[in-house]
């Protein structure tokens, strides 16, 4: 059976198509038509880092890319997530402008991950600071008293069970949880130390918990400007030189089909399950 010519055609016509697609995509990454600035969204609980690690990567090693604005409008989260993404944010500002947009809420983690940046701006009402740790045991012994329950534990050491939500915390285990609690909230401290160059000592007097309006935020210097993220995405460009209004590239969001297919759903499950961790967290209520 012979294929038709007009067939044929229309194979080479999309293949031929498809390849000068590439080859344009190719050029225009390494050599890029017009400069642009990127706009990384942070917002909600900071359960996991891999998407947003992944995210600043990418447009690090994107020639086109010019400055990264980081909006930022989250509580905080998990210490590790907020340690991980700090550190990816540090490494992208050595190579690039990366520029920190607060919005309503950048505290605890929020702001943790945003002190390495080479310039932060935040709304004069953005709530910030909270420089600090949490851990929270839940304790269910008088509830298991209450229905005559009880728990038979066999373990390897006296500390083994330290966290249990079946009895109270010894006057030892609590010696001992809190001494991890001082060592990362050091770790807190000397981060945003590091990233807006004040003393430790100097940090460690606001480093209470306490939370901070973005004015008052500027007037102890955590952050460096007031304003809107237009106002931020203009200072970025104006930082790296270009002119008039910049090219804005963001991530497009995922559909709920494609996160189940990428495992994102199960993250963000496993990050709500009640659990026993530390945390860089601001939580009012």
């Amino acid at each position: 059976m012979k294929i038709k010519k007009p067939v044929v055609f229309l194979v080479f016509f999309l293949l031929a198509l498809a390849i000068v697609s590439a080859i344009i995509a190719l050029l225009q990454r390494d050599f890029p038509l017009k400069d642009k600035v990127a706009l990384i969204r942070i917002e909600g609980p900071i359960l996991t880092s891999r998407a947003i690690v992944e995210e600043i990567k990418g447009y690090v090693t994107d020639k086109s890319i010019k400055a990264i604005v980081l909006r930022v409008d989250s509580p905080g989260g998990g210490v590790v997530p907020s340690q991980e993404i700090y550190g990816e944010v540090k490494k992208a500002a050595a190579k690039k402008k990366l520029i920190v947009s607060m919005g309503s809420l950048a505290a605890s983690g929020g702001y943790y991950i945003s002190c390495p940046a080479t310039k932060i701006i935040a709304n004069p009402g953005t709530i910030t600071g909270s420089i600090g740790v949490i851990m929270e045991v839940p304790n269910i012994k008088g509830l298991m008293d209450k229905l005559g329950i009880k728990t038979e534990v066999i373990k390897s050491g006296k500390h083994k069970d330290l966290v249990s939500s079946f009895r109270d915390i010894g006057k030892e285990e609590r010696e001992i949880l809190q001494g991890v609690m001082d060592d990362v909230h050091d770790q807190f401290i000397q981060a945003v130390a590091e990233g807006r160059k004040i003393p430790f000592e100097e940090v460690k007097k606001i480093a209470d918990g306490r939370i901070f309006s973005g004015r008052q935020a500027k007037t102890v210097g955590l952050v460096d400007d007031l304003g809107d993220l237009e106002y931020a995405i203009a200072e970025a460009a104006k930082m790296v030189g270009i002119k008039g209004e910049p090219e804005v590239v963001t991530k497009k969001e995922r559909s709920l089909f494609m996160e189940l297919l990428s495992g994102k759903i199960y993250e963000r499950i496993i990050g709500v399950i009640p659990d026993i961790k530390l945390n860089y967290m601001y939580n009012p209520f």
